[in-house]
């Protein structure tokens, strides 16, 4: 990779962490595509990459957070419950079992479309209903581990599938966010790691392209400290637009994909 894709790769962390570390989302899942179709990295390898992306972007954030004194908490400790040995089952689903990217694209497309839509149209025209009951620890626990399967296999962190579903049951996005971004953060950490140790044990494109994951990292380090620093000074209204933008946008992306 030369120093224009470094640059490119650079500011194409920068920018999406900004927009996304406020809501809990590392930005991984935007950046899929770019990796895959501009920098040109290949599969499997792409999926590691993403997660070293997270590793090296998440402390930028996580550090903005734990200085306000909002990191933490019992909200962290479920979700990291689930997504650690979800991570470690997906890498080794990706590995062995290779499914395809079309199905992650359809699956995403059909989550993430209709949530955002839901959580913007419930946003800007308030129903005047109860809000709907916070997700019990069992079910948290449950959802967690799925998306830890999910980010295992296609090398994103949760945050962006999290952060929605989590928001849309009732949890505030200013208690969400640091929670999903921590759970992405250490999850990456244990997902980069089992690629690299089945790097060794297979052959193929399965070890992370360092000098692409490095420089998205570098910028989402920035970025998602700008991010993190932006939150306490937006509304839970604007959040949670922000929230609904993104993931509609993500969903609608993944679906022009499956359909194009």
């Amino acid at each position: 990779m030369d120093g224009s894709m470094g640059l490119l790769g650079f500011a194409s962390g920068l920018l999406t962490s900004v927009a996304t570390a406020p809501v809990g989302v590392s930005g991984a899942i935007f950046l899929l595509p770019v990796q895959v179709s501009v920098l040109g990295v290949p599969s499997p390898a792409v999926t590691p990459t993403n997660l070293l992306y997270n590793v090296v972007a998440g402390p930028g954030a996580l550090l903005r957070y734990w200085r306000a004194g909002r990191l933490g908490g019992p909200l962290t400790r479920l979700l990291l419950a689930g997504t650690l040995p979800g991570v470690v089952l997906g890498a080794l689903i990706r590995v062995f079992a290779v499914p395809g990217p079309r199905v992650f694209r359809l699956l995403v497309a059909a989550l993430l479309l209709p949530l955002g839509l839901w959580l913007g149209l419930r946003t800007v025209r308030p129903s005047g209903s109860r809000d709907p009951r916070p997700a019990s620890p069992r079910d948290i626990r449950s959802l967690a581990l799925l998306v830890g399967v999910v980010g295992g296999i296609y090398g994103i962190g949760g945050g962006s599938l999290l952060g929605p579903l989590l928001v849309g049951r009732g949890a505030p996005v200013a208690t969400v966010a640091p929670a999903a971004l921590a759970a992405t953060f250490v999850t990456s950490i244990v997902g980069a790691a089992a690629y690299t140790m089945l790097s060794l044990l297979t052959t193929g494109d399965i070890a992370p392209d360092w000098l692409v994951g490095l420089s998205c990292g570098v910028g989402g380090l920035l970025g998602g400290y700008l991010g993190a620093h932006l939150q306490p000074r937006l509304p839970e209204t604007v959040l949670r637009l922000l929230l609904a933008v993104l993931a509609t946008g993500v969903g609608a992306l993944y679906a022009v994909q499956v359909l194009g």
